[in-house]
């Protein structure tokens, strides 16, 4: 008989440790997988953040920024941010909303960009994410809107536009809008906004 074939393949014992390493490993990873995707933000959840947050940003950017406050009879005529002939006959446009205006009320609603700040839905009528005419978005139950609108200067140096114009009013605008979502987790969005026409009133 000739010599003994070599044999080939693996030993139990091999194939069980092999199988135990793998596992150990596996398990690691797995574990990581679990806790990335338990701690992180739902993507809808985001999503829906997000969506409110530009939609909030985008509707008070695009309201006008004045010299007078739109109601005001001077409003499309006036030269400055001030009460006096050929002027404001008699409201500036100071940041935050003119006694009465609200979002939501068709007779006196917000008709400039310094009117939204402050706006806050938790405590606005009707309260919670509504449209523009006030209808709350019951998908959106839960989420809550806060916008900003502060005076600060724009731009780089040697071309800054100045928070504020000589008589004190704002002319350059930093808009904030953070929305809430029902856990708890949060997302912010910016922009700026300037009074370059100061008489377009709408």
């Amino acid at each position: 008989m000739g010599p003994r074939a070599a044999q080939r393949g693996v030993t139990f014992i091999e194939l069980v440790m092999f199988i135990l390493v793998v596992g150990v490993g596996l398990t690691g990873i797995l574990l990581v997988y679990v806790n990335t995707v338990r701690y992180s933000a739902d993507p809808v959840t985001r999503k829906q953040m997000l969506a409110v947050a530009e939609a909030m940003l985008e509707e008070s950017a695009l309201m006008p920024f004045t010299y007078c406050d739109p109601d005001d009879a001077a409003a499309a005529t006036a030269a400055a941010a001030s009460v006096a002939a050929g002027n404001c006959a008699s409201t500036i446009e100071t940041i935050g909303p003119e006694a009465g205006e609200s979002r939501y009320t068709p007779a006196n609603p917000f008709d400039n960009v310094n009117d939204y700040a402050g706006f806050d839905t938790t405590t606005a009528l009707p309260a919670g994410i509504a449209d523009i005419a006030g209808t709350v978005i019951g998908s959106l139950t839960g989420y809550s809107a806060f916008l900003t609108a502060t005076a600060k200067a724009l731009g780089p140096a040697g071309s800054v536009i100045a928070a504020t114009d000589g008589n004190g009013a704002p002319q350059a605008l930093l808009v904030t809008v953070t929305v809430t979502a029902p856990g708890g987790d949060s997302v912010s969005l910016s922009g700026y906004r300037t009074r370059y026409a100061p008489n377009a009133v709408p």
